[in-house]
């Protein structure tokens, strides 16, 4: 996935001022991106503050950690049984 050039904070900071009541084009304009982006922004991060994008983040890479690790520990134990029932 491509890394975006804003950071969660710019993120959370475009999507506050429109909620202060700036209009969605004008923002978009300002920023250089899509209203098409500025609504993928908002039904990712709507509502949140920067310290809850980090924490989301965290998260995530927490998770991306256990998919990796998952097919690994799953061949390991298949291997393992069926090392035991040739035994017996």
């Amino acid at each position: 996935m491509r890394k975006s050039e804003f950071t969660e904070s710019q993120i959370v900071a475009t999507l506050k001022q429109v909620e202060a009541g700036r209009q969605v084009k004008d923002v978009c304009r300002e920023f250089g991106i899509s209203e098409a982006t500025y609504y993928v922004w908002k039904s990712k991060y709507g509502g949140m503050d920067a310290s809850d994008v980090q924490r989301l983040r965290d998260v995530e890479a927490g998770h991306a950690e256990l998919k990796r690790m998952y097919p690994e520990l799953a061949m390991e134990n298949h291997a393992l049984k069926d090392l035991i029932a040739k035994k017996l």
